[in-house]
């Protein structure tokens, strides 16, 4: 039965991943959330100011004088996006460049499904993923909220950071999964996708204090998933729409290109 479904066994076979990669992360999240109380001794804001603004900016350490600032910095802007991107990524090469390579995509596509089918419903289980890290890891915010005086951040701040966070890692789920179903080979999806996380990152923080890449800022996924303080101006709705937008385009392109070819089989 669940080789009749690739939804449901795509979530079957993943689920040790997923719950190994989910708790990392939201115990990652739940740990820097919890030094914000730490962060506001004049002691620990002495020492901020002393580094530099540029290193600080490099690293999304851009404001850490409000609850808001630090969770988007520390917790939303660095180690948690890189986290969900490399979740994403593998996650998305699996999809069908890893039975492919395996030699085991000729066995699924034995049993009556197509492939088109095959490639949306395979993406939907990493999809199904993607959204259950985001909105566990939200939850495990509005539970500390509380405790660790996350002041100014309501639920609905933190919903929207949630979607923000789910769109990013769908998209760079969808690029992997493109390059993956259109070449049928695992590294060059993960390169793909682990060099465009790469210089995105490198685009949002480190290019634009270069004089006349200012610009670069404006193509990164990074800068669409943080830019306009989600937190605490709810969904940016361009930066939601341009996430949304790509990985509509990279799931379409990849399942059309994965429908045409010849398999390695």
């Amino acid at each position: 039965m669940l080789l009749r479904d690739p939804f449901t066994k795509s979530l079957h076979d993943a689920r040790r991943s997923l719950l190994g990669w989910t708790v990392a992360i939201v115990a990652v999240g739940a740990m820097y959330a919890s030094f914000w109380p730490t962060m506001q001794s004049p002691e620990m804001t002495k020492a901020m100011q002393a580094y530099p603004e540029g290193l600080l900016e490099a690293f999304n350490y851009s404001d850490l004088t409000s609850a808001a600032g630090y969770l988007g910095s520390a917790v939303y802007g660095l180690l948690i996006p890189l986290l969900v991107a490399v979740f994403a990524i593998a996650a998305g090469t699996r999809a069908v460049a890893g039975d492919e390579e395996a030699g085991t995509l000729d066995l699924v596509l034995a049993h009556p499904v197509g492939r088109t089918r095959l490639a949306l419903l395979r993406f939907a289980a990493v999809a199904v993923g993607i959204v259950t890290v985001a909105v566990l890891l939200g939850l495990a915010m509005v539970a500390l909220s509380g405790p660790a005086g996350f002041d100014g951040i309501g639920v609905g701040g933190f919903a929207a950071m949630t979607l923000h966070l789910a769109l990013f890692g769908l998209a760079f789920a969808a690029l992997a999964f493109a390059v993956g179903a259109a070449t049928g080979r695992r590294a060059v999806a993960l390169a793909a996708g682990a060099g465009v996380a790469v210089v995105g990152y490198l685009a949002n923080s480190v290019f634009p204090q270069v004089e006349g890449l200012t610009w670069a800022r404006e193509i990164s996924p990074f800068h669409w998933y943080l830019g306009g303080s989600p937190l605490v101006d709810g969904v940016q709705p361009v930066g939601a729409l341009l996430l949304l937008g790509t990985t509509a385009l990279l799931v379409a392109a990849g399942t059309a290109a994965f429908t045409r070819r010849d398999l390695a089989v």
